[in-house]
C-alpha cells in the first residue's frame, strides 16, 4: 500500500498546489477539543496533519507548543494515548496523512519497535523527531521503513552540506524545512534563508520540501509555494484557539485554515 505522503504531495505537486500541513498538540487544551481541532483544520483544508506528542522540554518550540504541551501532559496525555488518537482520527473518516511529530525520549521510553509497529497499525504515515539527529536515527529509520511509514527530517539555516547529504540520503515523504534559526512561534514577516535552504536541499533530493516556523499569514503561503511544496503552521492558529472559548475551538481552526488560503476571514 501507498503510504498516504507520497500519494497526497504528489497529487499536490502534480497540480501545482501547495500543501497546508497544520500541527495540532494532541491533548490541548483536552483530549476530545484536540481531536475536534483536527479534524476540523483537515475538513476545511488542511492536506497533512502534524499530530504533536506533548513533552515537557520540547526544545524546538517556543512559548506556544510549550504552552499547549504543558497542558497536554497535566490532562495526562502519554504517547500511547497519541498513538490511539491516530486510530480515533482513522476510524472517525480521516483519510489525509498524519505524522506524529514528538522528541526522542519519551519516544525512547515507548520502544522504537513498538512506536513504528503501533503507529504504523494504527494509521499513522510517518514521524518526525526534531531532537533525533541524523547520525543516531538509523535504528528508528530502518523500523520505520519496515513498518511502511517514513521518518521524515528537519534540516536547518545552519545545516552544513554534509549534514543536509545524509539526512537528505535517508529521508522519506518529506524534508522538513525550518525557515530560521530559532524556534517556533508566529511571526509577522518570512525568514529570508529559506528559499537558499530549500535550494540546497534540492540539491541532494527529490522528495518534496515543506517549510515551517513563523508561519501565519496567507502571504506566508503564498510565498513559501514560490519556492516549496508546502507550508506547515502551528503557534499561530493555537494562539487563535487560545484566545477562543473551548467551545469554538474547532471552527476557529477551520477558519484559521480558510485563512491561510485565501478564502476566508481571519480567526480572531
Amino acid at each position: 500500500m501507498e503510504n498516504r505522503i507520497d500519494a497526497a504531495l504528489s497529487r499536490l505537486r502534480g497540480s501545482g498546489t501547495a500543501a497546508l500541513a497544520p500541527f495540532v498538540t494532541f491533548g490541548y487544551p483536552d483530549p476530545g477539543t484536540s481531536l475536534r481541532i483536527a479534524r476540523a483544520a483537515l475538513d476545511a483544508g488542511g492536506d497533512l496533519l502534524e499530530l504533536g506528542v506533548p513533552f515537557s522540554d520540547p526544545l524546538a518550540d517556543g512559548p506556544t507548543i510549550q504552552m499547549t504541551s504543558a497542558r497536554a501532559l497535566a490532562n495526562g496525555v502519554t504517547v500511547e494515548r497519541c498513538v490511539e488518537a491516530v486510530r480515533e482520527l482513522r476510524e472517525g473518516g480521516a483519510s489525509a496523512p498524519i505524522v506524529l511529530m514528538g522528541y526522542v525520549n519519551p519516544f525512547l521510553s515507548y520502544g522504537i519497535d513498538r512506536l513504528a509497529r503501533d503507529a504504523a497499525a494504527a494509521g499513522a504515515d510517518g514521524l518526525i523527531v526534531p531532537d533525533l539527529p541524523t547520525e543516531e536515527s538509523g535504528p528508528l529509520a530502518e523500523t520505520c521503513r519496515a513498518e511502511g511509514i517514513h521518518l521524515v527530517p528537519l534540516l536547518a539555516p545552519t545545516s552544513t552540506e554534509e549534514r543536509i547529504a545524509s539526512a537528505c540520503a535517508g529521508a522519506g515523504g518529506f524534508i522538513y524545512c525550518v525557515s530560521l534559526t530559532g524556534v517556533t512561534g508566529a511571526r509577522g514577516r518570512m525568514a529570508t534563508g529559506a528559499v537558499r535552504l530549500v535550494e540546497r536541499i534540492r540539491a541532494h533530493s527529490d522528495l518534496p520540501v515543506l517549510v515551517g516556523f513563523g508561519i501565519s499569514r496567507p502571504e506566508h503561503v503564498a510565498e513559501v509555494s514560490a519556492f516549496a511544496d508546502g507550508a506547515v503552521f502551528a503557534s499561530a492558529m493555537l494562539d487563535a484557539i487560545d484566545r477562543s472559548p473551548t467551545h469554538d475551538a474547532a471552527e476557529v481552526a477551520a477558519r484559521f485554515v480558510h485563512s491561510l488560503r485565501g478564502s476566508g476571514e481571519p480567526a480572531p
